[in-house]
């Protein structure tokens, strides 16, 4: 398993990593998309703040607090949809991403290595510890930072 402070290293780093690969897109390219499929650039950063505030601030905590909670799984699709991301703001986006994960990190950094193993069971994976979600974070993540990579390769 990957070291507690290698993880929140890692963690700690994408919402810089995330503003630099957004930072001076027109509001045009900001919702411009690759495919149908694919998220666009402001897409991808409403995704990060749900997940962050309603996926994992609320996993994290349950499963510190709690005995073995079951973690339901969120709909990052039509999220997008019911909350309109295409529209919103991605200045306040990021902003509210940049503040949840550095609560997150918080948190996390006041741990042991051994509250890694504590667990919870997340809706369509199963047992998760939070190492494991953890570890799926930064996964996430990196999944995100492709992505927005992708886009700007695109408009280069």
């Amino acid at each position: 398993m990957t070291d507690l402070r290698e993880l929140i290293d890692a963690l700690e780093k994408t919402p810089d990593m995330i503003a630099k690969l957004v930072d001076r897109l027109s509001q045009a390219n900001l919702r411009r998309r690759n495919s149908a499929g694919e998220f666009s650039a402001i897409e991808n950063v409403c995704h990060l703040r749900d997940i962050e505030i309603e996926g994992y601030t609320s996993r994290i905590n349950r499963i510190l607090d709690e005995t073995r909670p079951f973690l339901p799984d969120i709909d990052g699709g039509r999220l997008a949809i019911e909350r309109n991301y295409k529209d919103q703001n991605p200045d306040v986006a990021l902003q509210a991403f940049a503040e949840a994960r550095k609560q997150n990190i918080k948190t996390l950094s006041g741990l042991a290595n051994e509250q890694l193993d504590r667990e919870g069971t997340l809706e369509g994976v199963g047992i998760v510890t939070l190492g494991k979600l953890l570890l799926m974070m930064r996964e996430h993540d990196e999944g995100h930072i492709r992505d927005l990579r992708a886009i700007r390769e695109q408009l280069e």
